[in-house]
């Protein structure tokens, strides 16, 4: 016996635990389309002749970003969309992923920009996982594509940077955070402030799972890699990504209210903490808190 939606006759496609509902096709799209139109309407108001870039690797997250902003603000003639893809250089999996990234811009008729790790940073990422390191390949890759997409979005104009982060990445940071005691770190994610040098950040993606993430892609056909990267397994997010899971099993609604409670506290926690002083790098040039940014770091420039 098929279960019905709770809101029409139809079959239900999908269960939230945390909301007790039952979800046919159409009424699942409404609701995560609600959801990111509110958020994006309440932390990122886009204003008349917004460039905004979006961080697309071609998974299904950034993939899916990419594909609401267009639906939402594809039809303004004032706004541009710009799609900008990191080629780590990691063998045997940024390849596909990048070719489906290729096929969604396509499709939509986005601008797509393609960097490599090669060209802006003389090195791959399989070249840097090999070699003597302090911090794990994510720290690298992390700061290092952060790096390349800040520059590529000043370069064309962007106002707005959007990446696909969402409900699990920003519980997972913030319980990471917490567990580092970094209370600095934590007021980052608070709702972004313009900094020169620094692209606005947007997170449209913040208050949709990570599962009905994977089924609006799948549910909408989008072309889209759902392999995982082969060095996620050294990050200590894997541990924090399965102590949530648990908890989200046993409690629904752990990790909204994860949120939730960050989202009332990161207000006062920023009152507390001063903000950091913002520099330039003396070595590249761009916008950091110190005189040497963490990607030259990272990289021994000095």
């Amino acid at each position: 016996m098929t279960i019905k939606c709770k809101k029409c006759n139809h079959d239900a496609i999908i269960f939230q635990k945390y909301s007790g509902m039952h979800l046919c096709k159409r009424h699942f799209i409404e609701d995560v389309e609600r959801k990111i139109k509110l958020t994006v309407r309440r932390d990122y108001s886009i204003k008349k002749n917004d460039v905004i870039a979006v961080a697309l690797s071609g998974g299904k997250d950034s993939s899916v970003a990419l594909y609401i902003m267009h639906k939402i603000l594809g039809d303004r003639p004032d706004i541009q969309i710009v799609a900008i893809s990191v080629d780590e250089g990691i063998h045997g999996y940024r390849p596909q992923s990048l070719e489906l990234a290729k096929q969604l811009t396509e499709a939509l008729g986005v601008r797509h920009i393609i960097k490599s790790f090669k060209d802006e940073h003389g090195a791959t990422m399989d070249e840097l996982a090999v070699m003597d390191r302090e911090k794990g390949t994510c720290s690298y890759c992390g700061v290092l594509r952060k790096s390349i997409l800040n520059r590529v979005a000043i370069e064309i104009g962007a106002t707005k940077l959007v990446t696909g982060h969402n409900l699990d990445d920003e519980a997972q940071t913030i319980l990471l955070n917490h567990f580092r005691g970094d209370m600095e770190r934590m007021v980052r994610l608070a709702p972004p402030v313009a900094v020169e040098g620094l692209v606005m950040r947007a997170k449209p993606l913040r208050n949709i799972p990570e599962k009905e993430v994977a089924l609006y892609a799948l549910v909408n056909s989008l072309p889209v890699d759902f392999s995982e990267c082969p060095y996620a397994g050294e990050a200590l997010r894997g541990e924090i990504r399965e102590l949530l899971n648990g908890f989200e099993t046993n409690h629904p609604g752990t990790k909204y209210s994860l949120l939730r409670g960050f989202d009332k506290l990161v207000g006062a926690l920023a009152k507390e903490l001063p903000p950091a002083k913002i520099e330039k790098c003396r070595i590249c040039g761009d916008t950091c808190t110190e005189n040497i940014c963490q990607a030259c770091k990272l990289l021994g420039r000095t």
